[in-house]
């Protein structure tokens, strides 16, 4: 089976790659000129990196028809919220684009491949108390450009199931951290910050943003499971959810980080971190996966938190 996964060094994309070559999968990805290769420098080796520019048509199209994937994973996107914000037209433009010219070019050059859709629960949004856990029947109520362009991805790519048939399972997955976590997101900004104060690079003073907002985590190394699964055993023009079924503040998150470090830690507010209108909860249904798959999360939070903790403390001894 040869698989493409689309953003294969960011995040959910390396860790992925690791998933799939561990069961036998020949791995190719996409990458940009300036894309930071430390999430996949020990894989390298092992698997088929194309330089792609995702909002360029043809160049999408070349790309595919030189791998001709049986499977499809499309995890590219500007991931960060908060930089949505600042960045609103780019953000719409890069998720949205990328995604209509990989599913224009798969009608052309891999029309019976399967292909999942990395969607978020940001698309969810303003949820309501009463709503919760969500399913994926409930509202999208974004309430960020980011999670507007996530919504848009899911409507094209159904769309794109209903008018040409392809193959297209959508996943939204709740929040997911460990090891590789981009240092712009809460729990991995929190885990640098302790690991910096640890080896002498700063003072000891975490800076937050929202501590009151409530997330419902699952390990990367979990999600990436179930991407696996949705791409193999959903069912195509379907949309699931890839959540824990728990919220907790990201006060609780910095909690268990502050007890795993080595030093004591002031905390700080940052205005700066706040953003303009933030999402006060999203805690997540994944019954309908779990039934589909069998998936179920199996990495505990504390677990995730030390994780990602030591690979910032390895970082800072290199």
């Amino acid at each position: 089976m040869r698989a493409l996964i689309t953003g294969i060094t960011g995040f959910a994309g390396s860790h992925l790659a690791d998933h799939l070559l561990a069961g036998g999968l020949e791995v190719f990805g996409t990458k940009r000129v300036r894309s930071p290769m430390e999430n996949v420098a020990a894989i390298t080796d092992r698997i088929t990196l194309i330089d792609c520019e995702l909002t360029d048509a043809a160049a999408v199209e070349a790309m595919l028809a030189q791998v001709k994937p049986d499977l499809v994973f499309h995890l590219a996107a500007q991931s960060f919220v908060q930089a949505s914000w600042t960045y609103p037209g780019y953000t719409l433009f890069n998720n949205v684009g990328a995604q209509l010219n990989l599913l224009e070019g798969m009608r052309r050059h891999a029309p019976e491949a399967r292909v999942q859709i990395a969607g978020s629960s940001e698309e969810y949004g303003g949820a309501d108390e009463e709503d919760l856990p969500l399913r994926e029947d409930s509202p999208l109520r974004p309430l960020s450009p980011y999670g507007v362009s996530k919504v848009a991805q899911d409507m094209l790519a159904y769309q794109y199931f209903m008018s040409y048939g392809l193959k297209v399972v959508r996943t939204r997955a709740f929040n997911h951290s460990g090891p590789r976590r981009g240092e712009v997101f809460a729990t991995s900004s929190f885990a640098k910050q302790i690991a910096e104060i640890e080896a002498g690079r700063r003072e000891p003073v975490i800076l937050v943003g929202n501590l009151e907002a409530r997330r419902d985590f699952t390990d990367v190394r979990d999600v990436v499971k179930a991407y696996y699964l949705a791409c193999t055993r959903g069912e195509p023009g379907e949309v699931y959810n890839i959540a824990s079924g728990k919220a907790v503040t990201i006060r609780e998150v910095l909690d268990i980080l502050l007890g795993l470090a080595q030093r004591e830690v002031e905390v700080k507010e940052d205005p700066s971190r706040m953003r303009p209108s933030d999402v006060p909860v999203l805690c997540g249904d994944a019954a309908k996966f779990t039934q589909a798959t069998g998936w179920k999360p199996g990495i505990p939070l504390e677990r995730t938190l030390s994780d990602l903790l030591d690979y910032w403390r390895e970082r800072f001894r290199e």
